[in-house]
């Protein structure tokens, strides 16, 4: 299928990010916010059949459930009850991979969406809380979605308060074992992963028309580039089809400021 089909950014941002549960297997897949949920309910119906979904509250679902208002006499296809006692079985045997959508991130990987400021009592923005970041980066993988990509979110130094545990060496005591498993961050830019020097983030693939430069620029700390570094690949007809039956409402038109088409290469 031809890559000039008509997509949004936001549409290649979902894609990109659904392609990272593609070689999973049989774990619980949690989207938090809407590309997120839309990219988990993609992979689920095109990566990966192996995914467990759930319907956001207590459900595990053989379906995704599309987002939005949906129309009368729609039932979830649920398949089993998916209690906290069974979630966190999940989460501390390591079979859950999430993306989530961090505040700021720093240059390892430690991520915050609990405060803004130099002062932890008397912060200059309050935000959600650590909430469970800190276990879910030291029990399963986790992924980052961000879409705004500027150098407020990305860093210079450490993060005002570490939430998501990530691989800071300065961070780790001598014989310290670590289980964090940072897989990838996908951006309004490029996509990235973990592969630098002391796992330190590392450009994967660029999205068309953008520059390894101007990621750089929009960063606060030094990047590489992969040493395959390429063009992060264009939806095909079939992720379209399914990512716009799942967001019947277009809620996705507001995950990139202004919905922006990709730029030509």
């Amino acid at each position: 299928m031809s890559e000039s089909l008509d997509h949004s950014l936001a549409e290649l941002m979902i894609v990109a990010s659904a392609r990272l549960w593609r070689d999973d297997g049989e774990v619980l897949a949690t989207g938090i916010g809407t590309g997120p949920r839309l990219a988990a309910g993609l992979a689920r119906l095109a990566y990966n059949n192996g995914l467990m979904l759930t319907d956001g509250e207590a459900y595990l679902v053989e379906e995704p459930v599309p987002l939005g208002p949906r129309p009368d006499g729609y039932r979830v296809k649920a398949s089993g009850w998916m209690t906290y006692e069974r979630v966190f079985d999940c989460l501390w045997h390591g079979r859950r991979h999430a993306l989530v959508m961090p505040t700021q991130i720093d240059r390892f990987g430690q991520a915050n969406i609990s405060w803004l400021g130099d002062d932890y009592a008397r912060p200059k923005t309050q935000l959600l809380g650590a909430r469970g970041f800190p276990g879910n980066s030291t029990n399963h993988a986790n992924s980052f979605f961000v879409s705004g990509h500027g150098k407020r979110t990305f860093v210079a130094g450490e993060v005002d308060m570490v939430c998501t545990v990530g691989y800071n060496p300065a961070r780790r005591l001598p014989g310290m074992k670590t289980f964090v498993d940072l897989r990838s961050i996908v951006t309004d830019l490029c996509v990235m992963d973990f592969g630098g020097p002391d796992h330190a983030i590392r450009v994967r693939s660029l999205h068309p028309g953008v520059s390894f430069d101007e990621v750089q620029d929009a960063t606060g700390f030094p990047l590489i580039a992969h040493p395959e570094l390429d063009t992060t690949a264009a939806p095909n007809a079939e992720d379209l089809r399914i990512v716009r039956a799942l967001d019947p409402h277009n809620l996705r038109a507001t995950i990139v400021r202004n919905n922006p088409a990709p730029r030509r290469g």
